[in-house]
């Protein structure tokens, strides 16, 4: 068996191109969609109420372009909306779970931070499946508001004073909390990594959504006998709700290879 339609991936803007990036390596042969809510990036500092009804408006976006699941490579959709994905006629992955088990697979010293939006931080999703799967683990969540905007402005380099200093400010308590293991709780974080590593120094693992929802992903597809047979060249198409030009020039570099941009179209989200 085989299924050559795409992998469905969304997220509030940018962030969710380093799942994407994972994705790409982790599974080759796997044409992707990818929508990106760069019009109203970002949901992290949105109430409940609101962060839901975008992440139905994504999903319903993915379904009607024929995807074989949907990844909510979101952080904060994750941690407050999965309960909306429980009626999607296709297979859901979210970022929260499989980022904890990877986190608890790591740690050395039982001591976990987690970074994330306002909202994701103060669901405590994280922690919960923590304690769940290791229950004599301390953890520490450290809301950082700004990392989102910093990435989506392009402003990520580990040489930046500004960014660094930013970074820095939001990761004292991190600092003082002393963990071994830091979970980046919003898919935007990862592009901050060097600067984050240059902060805590290189004995902090730092632990990657994408890279964990990758792992699943791929035993997801072969047990279930939904990969592509890789009879036909995998093909990529992005999707944005504002600004394609900027997001052409940053997902280049996001995801490390280069974005076609006749291939990123603008759709009016609200009115589909």
């Amino acid at each position: 068996m085989s299924d050559k339609r795409a992998i469905g991936v969304f997220d509030s803007g940018l962030g969710g191109l380093t799942v994407v990036k994972e994705l790409i390596k982790a599974l080759p042969n796997e044409s992707i969609v990818y929508f990106g809510d760069t019009g109203r990036v970002p949901y992290g500092t949105r109430s409940v109420e609101t962060i839901k009804k975008y992440a139905k408006q994504d999903e319903e976006f993915l379904l009607n372009q024929d995807v074989k699941l949907i990844i909510a490579a979101c952080g904060t959709v994750s941690s407050v909306a999965g309960d909306i994905a429980l009626d999607l006629p296709v297979p859901y992955f979210e970022v929260v779970s499989h980022s904890a088990k990877a986190a608890v697979k790591a740690t050395k010293n039982e001591k976990i931070a987690v970074i994330g939006t306002n909202a994701t931080v103060n669901s405590r999703q994280h922690e919960k499946e923590i304690l769940r799967l290791m229950p004599s683990a301390s953890v520490l969540n450290q809301s950082c508001s700004l990392f989102v905007p910093l990435v989506e402005e392009g402003w990520y380099e580990a040489d930046d004073i500004v960014v660094v200093e930013t970074v820095r400010r939001y990761l004292q308590p991190i600092i003082d909390f002393k963990p071994d293991t830091l979970i980046l709780g919003c898919t935007h974080y990862p592009i901050l990594s060097e600067v984050i590593k240059k902060v805590l120094g290189d004995e902090v693992t730092l632990i990657n959504a994408g890279t964990a929802v990758a792992e699943s992903l791929t035993e997801f597809l072969k047990e279930n006998g939904l990969e592509n047979g890789g009879e036909n060249s995998p093909e990529y198409r992005y999707y944005v709700s504002d600004k394609p030009d900027s997001f052409v020039r940053l997902a280049s570099i996001l995801i490390g290879r280069q974005v076609d941009g006749n291939k990123v179209l603008k759709v009016d989200i609200n009115n589909l």
